[in-house]
């Protein structure tokens, strides 16, 4: 068995690009079941989402884990975007979150 090397949060998108380099043949259930689903559903590029979650954390202030879920389900309201940030259990404020639509909607 690999040993953990570094535990990061990560998109989906980043997900699709680190599978795709692997052989479907060599994956196990798990990694097949992993990548046919964001073969299907993931839109937006690898770097693209990249991009996006270094700029919610360094221009929003959210840690990485408030970023990919952002990055993940790209709300596109601002009503969208209370209903994820609330759950968060911190204040953010209005500028912020038109900041966070902001830069999502660069990305879309």
């Amino acid at each position: 068995m690999e040993e953990v090397q570094k535990k990061q949060a990560i998109s989906l998108s980043e997900v699709k690009e680190i599978l795709g380099k692997v052989d479907v043949e060599e994956m196990d259930q798990i990694q097949r079941w992993t990548y046919d689903y964001v073969s299907k559903f993931v839109t937006i590029d690898s770097k693209d989402a990249k991009d996006m979650k270094k700029k919610l954390i360094k221009d929003c202030e959210l840690t990485e884990d408030e970023a990919v879920e952002i990055v993940n389900i790209r709300p596109t309201s601002m009503a969208e975007l209370r209903s994820f940030t609330f759950g968060w259990k911190k204040l953010i404020l209005a500028e912020t979150l038109e900041k966070m639509l902001k830069i999502i909607q660069e990305h879309s």
